[in-house]
């Protein structure tokens, strides 16, 4: 596998963190970094009670999707992300 260059500077997982702790109300964060800027993800908020898996995902994508765009965006992919409701 080749490198992941990106100009991020900070901690990824404190910068995801903080975007879904921003957007979502409540949630509980966990942040697992892979290599080359994988990344999993486990969120748990009230904001999930009453969606579909794929509506709670949608939630989190959008939450950190400025740290995905771009060719240097320190988030190349979330291979796993998992959220549910308390």
């Amino acid at each position: 596998m080749g490198s992941h260059p990106t100009d991020f500077v900070g901690s990824v997982e404190d910068a995801i963190k903080a975007a879904i702790a921003q957007n979502l109300e409540g949630a509980v964060v966990d942040v697992a970094s892979g290599s080359q800027g994988h990344y999993t993800i486990s969120v748990v908020s009230p904001a999930f009670a009453g969606k579909s898996m794929l509506a709670s995902q949608r939630l989190v994508l959008s939450a950190i999707a400025h740290l995905m765009k771009g060719d240097r965006a320190p988030v190349h992919a979330v291979d796993t992300l998992k959220t549910k409701a308390p």
